[in-house]
C-alpha cells in the first residue's frame, strides 16, 4: 500500500557498495586480522568502523596507529593486495538485487561511491557484473583524481552527483550507506541518507556513532520503502 510522502522527494540515487550491497565486510575482517596476527595484535570492530568508507590510504593509517603495526601505509597495502582475490567470493546483502532492479526499472539514475579501488572493485563484483551494469556510473574514491578527501567529507559524493547528465542538487539526490563515515560524508553533501549499519557497529565503544543522525536507519535494504522519497513502490 502506498504511503503520503514522510521525507523530501528525490530524482538519483547513490549507492555505498561494501557492507550494503555486497556482503564484503566480512571478508574485509578475514584479511584484516590476518595481517594484524602477523605482528601480534588483534584486529577489532572498534577499529574496523573506523576505516569503513574511507579511502584505501586513509584506512591504512587508522590501521597502523590504532594497532601500532610497523608498516608503511604502501607495505599494508601490499599485503591487503596479496588477499584481495577473497572478495571475488562476494556475495549480495539481502534486498539488494530487488531495489536496484527496481529503480533500473523505473529509469531513477544510480551511482555508485566507494572507497575502493578501481581494480579491487571490479574483483568484488565477479559474480554479479549484469547487476552493476544498471548503475550509470561508479566513483572509486581510493583512485579518482576528483576525488580529493574521502568519507568522511563529502567529496565522492559530490562527485557522484556531478556526473549524472542533468547534474541534479544535493537535495534531490538520496545516499544509501552502512558506514559511520559515508554517513556523516553523505550529509555534509546536503543529501539525505539511508542508514544501513551491521548491527555490530552500533555496539561499539564509541559514542560518537550513536551520535550520528541519519534521515532514515534501517536494519536492512528490505525494509525501505521508496514511496517515502517520492520514489516509485514496488506496488507500481
Amino acid at each position: 500500500m502506498a504511503s503520503s510522502l514522510s521525507f523530501g522527494s528525490v530524482s538519483h540515487v547513490v549507492f555505498d557498495v561494501d557492507g550494503l550491497l555486497l556482503d564484503t565486510e566480512s571478508i574485509y575482517t578475514r584479511i584484516m586480522s590476518t595481517i594484524a596476527e602477523r605482528y601480534g595484535k588483534k584486529f577489532s570492530w572498534d577499529v574496523k568502523v573506523k576505516q569503513m568508507g574511507k579511502s584505501h590510504n586513509e584506512a591504512a593509517k587508522v590501521f597502523i596507529e590504532a594497532l601500532c603495526v610497523p608498516m608503511t601505509v604502501d607495505e599494508y597495502r601490499q599485503q591487503v593486495d596479496s588477499l584481495r582475490h577473497l572478495f571475488a567470493e562476494s556475495d549480495l546483502m539481502p534486498g539488494a538485487e530487488r531495489l536496484i532492479d527496481h529503480l533500473y526499472v523505473h529509469k531513477i539514475p544510480m551511482a555508485l561511491a566507494t572507497g575502493s579501488y578501481s581494480q579491487e572493485f571490479q574483483v568484488k563484483i565477479t559474480r554479479h557484473r549484469k547487476l552493476f551494469e544498471k548503475f550509470h556510473h561508479t566513483v572509486c574514491s581510493s583512485d579518482d583524481p576528483a576525488v580529493k578527501r574521502g568519507k568522511p567529507a563529502p567529496d565522492c559524493f559530490l562527485v557522484a552527483a556531478s556526473r549524472f547528465p542533468d547534474n541534479p542538487k544535493p537535495d534531490k539526490v538520496l545516499v544509501f550507506e552502512d558506514a559511520p563515515n559515508g554517513v556523516q560524508g553523505a550529509l555534509a553533501a546536503g543529501m539525505q541518507v539511508v542508514w544501513v549499519p551491521d548491527e555490530q557497529c552500533l555496539k561499539t565503544s564509541d559514542d560518537s556513532i550513536r551520535q550520528i543522525k541519519p534521515t532514515l536507519l534501517l536494519k536492512s535494504l528490505e525494509a525501505f520503502r521508496p514511496e517515502l522519497f517520492g520514489l516509485p513502490s514496488y506496488d507500481q
